[in-house]
């Protein structure tokens, strides 16, 4: 299918996802290379609401390495027109006519899709409050397959905040088009997955299983998506945030729970839920894991962006 926003997970089939990943895997070589001058003349501008590091700059570096050129904010909501009161929405219709793709950050939920609806330019989704994260989906499922080999079959635990984490609610929906897929949900009570996931899954027919033991998980699963308890998502419910962090964490005794061609992953930043000892560990994922964003994201601008000028 072509893409031309890209507001949300379930907008990928599974023929889009192996077209994706053949461009993202011939983008490796390019990005190791220094980058090609295939959109020379392309802008993307990067529209933050909230911090980030990883996805900023690996959409910024992936713009760069196309040969195109950026334009940046990394906190609209205070140094935009937007603390002046302009409207998102009135925002992208401005920056419709400065850039050729958007990339949107923001802290409420169907922000993307709000902005989709007014811009004639890619908006790219790069998380929108606690609602989703598609292209950490992609980089995410594009891990998985070149470190396992497969993604049907495929057994994994997601552990640590599933209620608040748009990454995990994105990664839910794209294995959901993969067939015999067993999922543990692995999250204190008040941060289980929500209903609307477990829903979603089981009109797919992927099996679920929320467990609150995760050393009863390790034994069984090829893959350990590890998230970070967000305290920014708690407000002033603190008392709530260190009830529940530091529940789940791996370190060397749960790394001898895994098999030894398992993988840990984890979107980063990580706050104390993965020991430093397990970097060195062959399975720890997570650091391929965000370089694997470069190119997904490659991959991404180049199918919005339509044939390179050098094609």
């Amino acid at each position: 299918m072509p893409l031309h926003h890209i507001v949300e997970a379930q907008q990928f089939d599974r023929p889009t996802l192996v077209d994706l990943f053949a461009r993202a895997a011939d983008m490796e070589p390019i990005a190791r290379s220094g980058g090609c001058a295939c959109y020379p003349n392309a802008i993307m501008a990067t529209l933050f609401y909230e911090p980030s590091t990883r996805t900023r700059f690996s959409f910024e570096t992936a713009m760069h390495r196309l040969g195109g050129r950026v334009i940046s904010t990394e906190n609209a909501a205070e140094f935009s027109s937007v603390s002046k009161g302009e409207t998102l929405e009135d925002t992208v219709r401005i920056l419709n006519g400065y850039a050729d793709v958007i990339v949107l950050r923001h802290y409420e939920v169907g922000a993307a899709l709000r902005a989709s609806r007014v811009s004639r330019v890619p908006i790219i989704n790069a998380g929108d409050g606690v609602g989703q994260h598609p292209t950490q989906a992609l980089l995410d499922l594009y891990t998985i397959e070149k470190e396992i080999g497969h993604i049907d079959g495929l057994r994994i635990a997601m552990v640590g905040d599933l209620a608040q984490g748009r990454t995990v609610r994105s990664l839910a929906y794209l294995l959901g088009k993969f067939r015999d897929v067993h999922m543990w949900f692995v999250a204190p009570p008040r941060l289980k997955m929500k209903e609307d996931i477990l829903a979603y899954l089981g009109q797919h027919g992927v099996l679920c299983t929320e467990e609150s033991s995760l050393e009863a998980v390790l034994p069984r699963v090829d893959v350990v998506y590890q998230t970070r308890i967000q305290k920014e998502r708690f407000g002033d419910r603190i008392a709530d945030y260190e009830q529940c962090r530091g529940l789940y964490v791996i370190n060397q005794d749960t790394l001898r729970l895994m098999g030894p061609g398992a993988i840990v992953m984890h979107p980063l930043p990580r706050v104390g839920e993965i020991a430093p000892e397990v970097d060195s560990d062959p399975r720890a994922a997570y650091f391929r894991q965000a370089e694997n964003g470069l190119y997904v994201r490659m991959a991404l601008l180049s199918a919005v962006l339509g044939e390179p000028a050098n094609a």
